[in-house]
């Protein structure tokens, strides 16, 4: 599992995470300004690289590749503003709270939906 800081970013927190997992057919779990990747299958191992790849590939796409850094250490990957400036979404949508299902990355913006929904798994 990777965990993949997203502090500087957090604007685009939602739409890097829908590319990433996407891209490296991983299960994504939002949390507070990070995400995390899990494989579909426990024996498989996510490479490193292609997250990095992905997430590198995702600010070139929005013109936004030469202002941050994405540095690895381990199982963790955090991206670094260059110029110390925060990405800043230029259509402020909702910026609430998303809830993600830690068995299957199910995500809501309601708390009730995601203990509903959580309950599916222990039938």
């Amino acid at each position: 599992m990777l965990t993949i800081d997203c502090k500087d970013v957090s604007s685009v927190q939602n739409e890097l995470l829908v590319y990433v997992a996407d891209k490296v057919e991983a299960i994504p779990t939002l949390k507070h300004h990070q995400f995390t990747l899990s494989t579909l299958d426990d024996d498989d191992v996510l490479e490193v690289e292609s997250v990095i790849s992905a997430i590198k590939e995702y600010f070139d796409s929005i013109n936004e590749g030469s202002n941050f850094a994405v540095i690895s250490n381990n199982e963790f990957i955090n991206i670094t503003s260059v110029n110390g400036k925060v990405l800043q979404s230029e259509s402020k949508s909702q910026d609430g709270n998303m809830f993600s299902c830690t068995h299957c990355g199910f995500i809501t913006q309601y708390q009730v939906e995601l203990n509903v929904h959580m309950r599916i798994h222990y039938l």
